[in-house]
Formats: C-alpha cells, sequence, structure tokens
C-alpha cells in the first residue's frame, strides 16, 4: 500500500507577519492569503501559498519571543526554493542583496553538490536558494 502522506504545510513563528509574507510573495511569488485572527488566544496567522501548492503557515502570538542568537540550533535549519538555473539563484541572490536582503551564503557549488546560496529572511530564519 503506497503512503499518502504529505507535508501540508510548515509554519513559522514572527514578530511581523505582513513584512515576512511580503518576503515570500516578492521574491518567491507566494500568494498570500487573508489574515486569521484569534483574539481569545491572541493568534495571528497568514498562510503564503507557492506555485507548486506548498504552503507556510506565518504566525504570530505577543508572547512568542525571537531568538537572541543567529547561531544555528536543533530544530529546522533553513527553507529552500529552487530556482531552476545557477543563474536565476545569481539573479535572486543579487536582488536581494541590493534590497538590503541579508545574504549569510554567497551563490556556489556545495560539496554535496548543489549550487545555492543563502539568505535570511526579515525575521533570520535561513532561506536557500538553490538550482
Amino acid at each position: 500500500m503506497p503512503n499518502l502522506m504529505k507535508i501540508e504545510h510548515i509554519a513559522i513563528w514572527v514578530s511581523d507577519i505582513d513584512k515576512v509574507c511580503e518576503f515570500y510573495r516578492k521574491y518567491f511569488g507566494a500568494t498570500v492569503h487573508p489574515v486569521y485572527h484569534n483574539p481569545l488566544k491572541q493568534f495571528t496567522s497568514r498562510f503564503v501559498t507557492f506555485d507548486d501548492g506548498a504552503r507556510l503557515e506565518i504566525m504570530h502570538r505577543p508572547d512568542i519571543k525571537p531568538s537572541t542568537s543567529e547561531e544555528e540550533r536543533i530544530g529546522f535549519a533553513h527553507l529552500s526554493f529552487s530556482g531552476g538555473s545557477k543563474e536565476k539563484v545569481d539573479s535572486l541572490t543579487l536582488q536581494m542583496s541590493e534590497n538590503g536582503i541579508q545574504v549569510v551564503g554567497q551563490p556556489r557549488t556545495t560539496g554535496d553538490g548543489y549550487y545555492e546560496s543563502v539568505v535570511l529572511d526579515p525575521e533570520g530564519n535561513r532561506v536557500e536558494v538553490t538550482v
């Protein structure tokens, strides 16, 4: 019997939902969906959907505080987006850099054969841009 499970979405806690949603819309073509707000739990979220159906849930609650360190930590390490070509990786990385997005890994071929760059989204989450 085949396993029919798939990842439905990945959720990220953030301080500024609109700023993070705009980052994924502007650079990765995400569609930003309406805000959901639960006043009882002080919870707010928005989904962003990509052309292939993948979704991120961008969430905020005032008691969830940002990390105080930029070091790697146990847990999710990064999101990765495929641009389809080295030229797309190069041009998107340059565009983001020119727009003030922090590039923490310039385009390069890694030891395991990926051509990629690494940027930080507005909340400091690592995002790989790869072929």
